[in-house]
């Protein structure tokens, strides 16, 4: 496995997402992976995955496009394989599962049985046009800097009636807790501005239709999920609600030494709270590859 030069631009760079720098980050990713997986699949196969089969060396399906035996899913974005594993236990057997990345050291965690790795841009990929039936950008839009040419590469290796699934974040859309702390909206902000500064967006979500119609996709959908700690305990939403996220944003001058303390005790108090609720919302737009010239080819 070659190891890729870690790359510019974009929003992601794992070594300093979450306090901790990689080993954490990986922690993190997987602790996502288990929290919320399960909701993201059900819906995922309600969507297509799983479904239909393509017959070996025709190019057609034996059924509607999906992701039967015989099927290529393509991850993009797979990052250090937290959810290629489960997909890899989820799909059927004959299933091809394709891990891309942009960070080959980081996609290198992702190796195991059955699952072809791919360095490459996820705006410029080295698959041949028509080549796979599902595609799935999980947390991934929200940190490139041209979605469009994302989603245009992803229509031109999808077969005509291939589907392709985008998970996603909103940062107005994020959840809901109680109790709630107001007082906490600006460290939130600030969050999501230094992403804008590096070239991401946490407000995509809402956008995800639109931008699926824009780069030539049909039978766009939009569906919302949920994960609560009524399912789940409270401390499982530390990686992504505790103040470990917020550290390295203390050393890049985005927040201080005080800002980090204020969410801290909060979320301390929150989990200690025995009565307190929380609930995280997130989104998966999916649509469907139209027969015919590709987005990028003119009459």
């Amino acid at each position: 496995m070659s190891t890729a030069v870690r790359p510019v631009g974009g929003s992601y760079d794992p070594a300093r997402t979450t306090g901790g720098g990689l080993a954490a980050e990986l922690d993190r990713l997987e602790a996502q992976a288990a929290l919320s997986f399960p909701e993201e699949l059900r819906i995922l196969r309600e969507l297509g995955m799983g479904d239909g089969a393509t017959e070996p060396g025709t190019g057609t399906g034996a059924t509607e496009p999906g992701t039967g035996a015989g099927a290529t899913v393509l991850e993009l974005g797979a990052g250090p394989g937290a959810v290629t594993r489960r997909l890899r236990a989820a799909l059927p057997a004959g299933t091809a599962l394709i891990a891309a990345d942009i960070d080959g050291e980081l996609l290198a965690h992702a190796a195991g049985p059955g699952v072809t790795l791919l360095v490459a841009d996820g705006a410029d990929l080295p698959l041949p046009d028509a080549s796979v039936d599902f595609v799935l950008l999980r947390y991934v839009l929200q940190h490139v800097p041209d979605p469009a040419a994302v989603l245009a590469e992803a229509r031109r290796v999808l077969k005509p009636g291939g589907r392709v699934a985008c998970t996603e974040v909103d940062s107005a859309l994020w959840g809901a807790a109680e109790p709630s702390y107001p007082e906490l909206a600006g460290v939130h902000a600030k969050m999501a501005a230094a992403q804008r500064a590096d070239g991401g967006d946490r407000s995509i979500g809402r956008r995800l239709p639109r931008l699926l119609r824009a780069a030539g996709f049909d039978e766009v959908v939009l569906r919302p999920f949920a994960t609560t700690n009524d399912d789940h305990p409270t401390d499982a939403f530390a990686p992504q609600l505790g103040p470990q996220r917020l550290e390295p944003l203390v050393a890049r001058g985005v927040l201080s030494l005080a800002e980090l303390a204020l969410a801290a005790d909060r979320w301390n108090r929150f989990r200690s709270d025995p009565d307190a609720w929380v609930m995280l919302l997130g989104l998966t737009a999916a649509a469907t590859a139209p027969a015919g010239r590709g987005p990028q080819e003119t009459a």
